[in-house]
């Protein structure tokens, strides 16, 4: 057995540290809690407050501690990672597991390699920004990644991307995964109209995702299959800028804690988004038995079954691309079943939560393997393997 495919000591303590604590980042580490502690991990997580990340980890049996952290990086970097260094001594973890820009540059800069340290991008932090903003973000991506004992990407495009961007490191590509029992085509929907031809949007209302190229190419829609309607579900910055912008069949559904009754209420899906690591949002759709347009970008050629390529993926920013698939497919309902059906298949041999799930387990085995502890777990003053006591769960 390679050192890559050890198993994990019993009650190995993971601290996953995040921020957002919304979205694709928060289900994607609340899928991995409800794994971990299944499998018997002692599992923490350090994230804000707000969004639905903490409620949800709770639920799944991870101690959550409250870090006081904004989104983006500023001037209370400082405090953010003094607060974060008390949280990882108070829990004291065999392993950080890191995710998105904000955790992995707080957390980095608090540790410093002093302990076996994942961090998963969740689509590069470079990719959101240019100019200074831009060029910042690819420095310290490229000076960050000596503290991070793994590179963990959901795609070979998003590894690709940061190797382009000079990013050097052990890298490790595992896709994502979905919950294939609340993701399922079987189950609750929303009642949605008169029976007239839905096209949902579920993903964050900001420029990543895409929703204004959307909203650009709807009215060609509309005019090419007459009364078909729109729903953006999420929230987000731009939320009043594409109201503005929107116009006939376009609603606005806001945030959804249940994203698979819209899906399975839609006769088709759509992500427009600018970039992605490997988006959540197309294969939820696809476990929901739906077809998809989605733009290619980032993982997306990786999350789907080879039948879908010429169907289903148009280029960013391309509104006529848009326009042309979605109406083709809105046509079309018997190509549109048979794609959902390859898109379920795909989902249930590839995209299973639980397989991810194992497979992050046996990288933080191999990592543990090589680089073992020198000092047991456990806060200081208790004995080694106890929990911390809960009102020490909060920074």
């Amino acid at each position: 057995m390679s050192a890559e495919q050890c198993e994990l000591p019993p009650r190995t303590r993971v601290l996953h540290l995040a921020q957002p604590v919304e979205g694709g980042v928060a289900r994607v580490v609340t899928d991995l809690v409800r794994a971990q502690r299944a499998d018997g991990l002692d599992v923490h997580l350090a994230c804000p407050s707000g969004g639905t990340l903490g409620e949800q980890a709770a639920r799944q049996g991870a101690f959550v501690h409250e870090w006081y952290a904004g989104r983006a990086p500023g001037p209370a970097l400082r405090a953010e990672t003094a607060g974060l260094r008390r949280v990882i001594d108070a829990v004291r973890p065999d392993l950080l597991h890191l995710h998105s820009a904000k955790a992995g540059l707080a957390a980095r800069l608090a540790v410093r390699g002093a302990l076996p340290t994942v961090f998963q991008p969740h689509a590069w932090s470079f990719e959101a920004a240019g100019g200074p903003v831009g060029a910042f973000a690819r420095h310290w991506e490229r000076y960050g990644a000596r503290w991070a004992d793994r590179l963990l990407c959901v795609s070979e495009a998003e590894r690709r991307t940061g190797e382009q961007a000079g990013v050097r490191g052990e890298f490790a590509v595992l896709p994502n995964g979905v919950d294939l029992t609340a993701f399922r085509p079987e189950g609750g929907r929303y009642a949605y109209g008169d029976g007239a031809p839905l096209v949902v949007c579920v993903g964050r209302l900001c420029r990543q995702k895409g929703q204004d190229v959307l909203l650009r190419a709807w009215p060609a829609v509309r005019e090419a299959v007459p009364g078909a309607r729109l729903v953006l579900v999420g929230d987000g910055p731009d939320e009043a800028a594409l109201r503005q912008q929107a116009g006939a069949g376009v609603e606005f559904a806001g945030a959804a804690r249940d994203c698979a009754r819209w899906y399975r209420a839609a006769d088709l899906v759509v992500l427009p988004s600018r970039w992605e690591g490997m988006a959540l949002a197309p294969l939820e759709a696809m476990a929901c038995g739906r077809a998809l347009v989605l733009t290619d970008t980032g993982g997306a050629r990786e999350s789907l079954p080879r039948a879908a390529l010429a169907y289903s993926l148009v280029p960013p920013e391309a509104p006529g691309a848009l326009t042309a698939a979605l109406t083709h497919l809105l046509r079309t309902p018997a190509l549109r079943a048979e794609l959902a059906a390859a898109g379920l298949a795909h989902v249930r041999a590839h995209h299973d939560v639980r397989r991810t799930a194992r497979a992050v387990s046996a990288l933080y085995g191999g990592l543990l393997a090589r680089t073992p502890r020198t000092t047991p777990p456990g806060p200081r003053g208790t004995a080694a393997g106890t929990r911390p006591p809960r009102e020490s769960m909060t920074s």
